[in-house]
């Protein structure tokens, strides 16, 4: 089972406030835990909205938008892949994630679990995602 802790984005995040050396190693040190145990498929930090944009679908008509983004708080700043053998495995690992806001501040995190392609059933599209590798488990 594979999940994504996603890292809520802050004020702070949003104004390309960097963390301080005391989270950068908590973050580092959490992560060496997960790869130690197997369990680390992938994280990153993510840049601020202002740097993105967003594609608004209707139809085939599509709206491209620049950031910055006004929310905040439903923005993501970063997020950990793991993959483990079951939901509470995943609820145990994110209890120990290192409060991601800067200065100790008010932070979050949300805990998703992906899709797997044996979730959607047999079909020639799943197929064509599964001899690329995509959605499959490492």
């Amino acid at each position: 089972m594979r999940f994504m802790i996603i890292v809520k984005a802050t004020k702070d995040s949003e104004a390309g406030v960097m963390p301080k050396e005391e989270l950068l190693a908590a973050m580092a040190k959490y992560h060496e835990e997960l790869q130690k145990a197997g369990v680390l498929l992938d994280a990153s930090g993510l840049q601020a909205s202002s740097k993105g944009w967003r594609i608004k679908y209707s139809g085939e008509k599509r709206t491209l938008t620049d950031g910055p983004f006004t929310e905040a708080r439903e923005l993501i700043a970063g997020y950990t892949l793991i993959q483990v053998k079951s939901r509470e495995e995943a609820m145990e690992w994110a209890r120990r994630f290192p409060n991601p806001a800067v200065d100790g501040k008010e932070g979050e995190i949300e805990v998703r679990q992906l899709f797997e392609l044996d979730d959607f059933g047999s079909s020639e599209a799943v197929e064509r995602f599964r001899e690329m590798g995509v959605g499959t488990k490492k």
